[in-house]
């Protein structure tokens, strides 16, 4: 048994105890005042079933539609700059403060590495060249 059904246990014990108490003229009452709690219980049960199956197509759906992109937005691009540079700071004082110029270059080594692999990913041709699908140049005729 969990919470739900040992207070809705509780319901029906108070219920048939207030119906001892105040008797048979009641009872009409009583039942039906248990029922709309049992009937609201339930009304909640089926809610949260059909808001969280709604969810899960949901999710389906924008699973189903998310096309990878290629490259990001510039927006996108600028707050990576952003963040590395206000990163670079503290990375730049705690490497330098505890090995002096070999932390330093270390803490850059991995600003910049980290700056690369984003630009790599962001843009796939930056560091391979072009493939030109014939031998000649775009300027000939």
């Amino acid at each position: 048994m969990d919470a739900r059904d040992t207070e809705l246990k509780k319901e029906l014990d108070a219920t048939l105890h207030a119906r001892r108490e105040l008797g048979e003229e009641y009872e009409p009452a009583l039942v039906e005042s248990f029922l709309e709690k049992v009937d609201q219980r339930i009304d909640g049960a089926v809610e949260r079933r059909v808001r969280r199956q709604l969810a899960e197509q949901q999710m389906q759906t924008a699973r189903d539609s998310r096309t990878p992109r290629a490259t990001d937005s510039w927006g996108e691009r600028f707050g990576f700059g952003i963040v590395s540079l206000v990163l670079a700071v503290p990375l730049s004082a705690i490497g330098g403060g505890v090995a002096r110029l070999p932390g330093l270059l270390v803490a850059w080594a991995g600003i910049v590495g980290v700056n690369l692999v984003q630009a790599a990913r962001t843009n796939p041709n930056l560091f391979g060249r072009r493939r030109k699908s014939s031998q000649q140049s775009d300027w000939e005729d």
